[in-house]
Formats: C-alpha cells, structure tokens, sequence
C-alpha cells in the first residue's frame, strides 16, 4: 500500500475513533451511562452502525478508550507543565498544582456511576504509576538541589503529595485549590535541626 495512501487510512481511523469517543462523552453528560445506546452513539458521530461495531464492541469499551484518551492527556499536559518550568523548585510547584487543578475538575464524576465504570481496568494502575514516577522524578530533583526534605524517601512523598491533592476533588475555587498545594509543598520543605 503506498504510503500516502497509508496515512490518510489511518488518519481517518483517528478521526472517526475521536468522534466516537467524544460522542460518547457527550451523550452521557447529557443523559446518562445507562441511557446510551450504540445507535444513538452512530448517529451523533454520524457514522454507520456497523462502522461502529468496526471499533467498538459496546458503549463501555467506547467510554473505557475515552478515558483513556483523558487519562493520557492529562499525563501529556504536567510533562508539559515540568518542561517548561526553569528550575527543580517551579517544576514540582507547577506540577503539582497543575494535578491538584485535575482533581478539582475530575470531582463532578466522582461518586458516579461513570467513575465506578473507568476505574475498573489496570490502565487506571499504569496512569498511577506513571504520575507517581514522574513527581518522584521531580522529587529527587528537588531533594538534590537541597530544598526538599531528605529524611523521607521520594516515593513515600510522591504518595504523599498525590494522596494530600487529590483533596482538591473536594474543595470550591481555584483559591483553595492553591492553598491545598501550598500546604502540601509546606510538607516538603527540608526539616531543620
């Protein structure tokens, strides 16, 4: 198969599976998980039943690839988030902050039955590990410019921070969003004798 023809295969692959995924979305914000249908999902991504059954065996396999799909994009935007920080201070500040602000916009599918349906697979696992490898990473770094405690191993207090920000789940406002992240850099400071 020529090459060009190739990309534009697999372009339109993406592009119908995006459509399907954010149909999907959409059509449980509006109705609900147990309300949508595989025919309501190919009408509004306006494709073909049979299309969909193409890439999709059921509406939970669609809403499994969509979180997916948020799960790695919000992986993607704190690697982002550390990368375009200066120093070991503003990359773990930036990041976890920028994890806080995740989990005060994921709370409105806490407690759901959408939330109980995407956090049944091992990829939820994997994503955790990552996120815990990554500030652990900026932990060590952090550590080793001297400006975070040396007493408590950085997987201990990647755990910790992860564990304290997932608060911001619970709180109202960006406000006390960025007071639970000043607490929990509050945490990390070096202990002096």
């Amino acid at each position: 198969m020529p090459r060009l023809w190739s990309e534009t295969i697999e372009t339109h692959r993406r592009e119908v599976r995006d459509a399907v995924l954010d149909a999907t979305a959409a059509l449980v914000a509006e109705r609900g998980l147990l309300a949508v249908t595989m025919s309501e999902v190919a009408g509004r991504a306006q494709i073909g039943r049979a299309t969909l059954y193409k890439y999709f065996p059921d509406v939970a396999a669609i809403l499994a690839a969509w979180h997916e799909r948020q799960v790695a994009s919000h992986l993607e935007h704190l690697e982002a988030v550390r990368d375009g920080a200066a120093d070991p201070v503003a990359r773990l500040e930036s990041v976890l902050a920028g994890y806080a602000h995740i989990c005060r916009m994921a709370r409105r599918h806490q407690g759901s039955d959408l939330a109980a349906a995407l956090h049944e697979g091992g990829q939820i696992a994997e994503a955790r590990q990552r996120l815990l490898g990554l500030v652990r990473d900026l932990l060590v770094d952090a550590r080793d410019a001297a400006v975070v405690r040396d007493d408590v191993v950085p997987e201990e207090l990647a755990s910790y921070c992860l564990h304290a920000l997932a608060a911001a789940g619970e709180v109202d406002g960006d406000e006390a969003v960025d007071r639970l992240v000043a607490i929990t850099l509050a945490g990390l400071r070096p202990v002096t004798a």
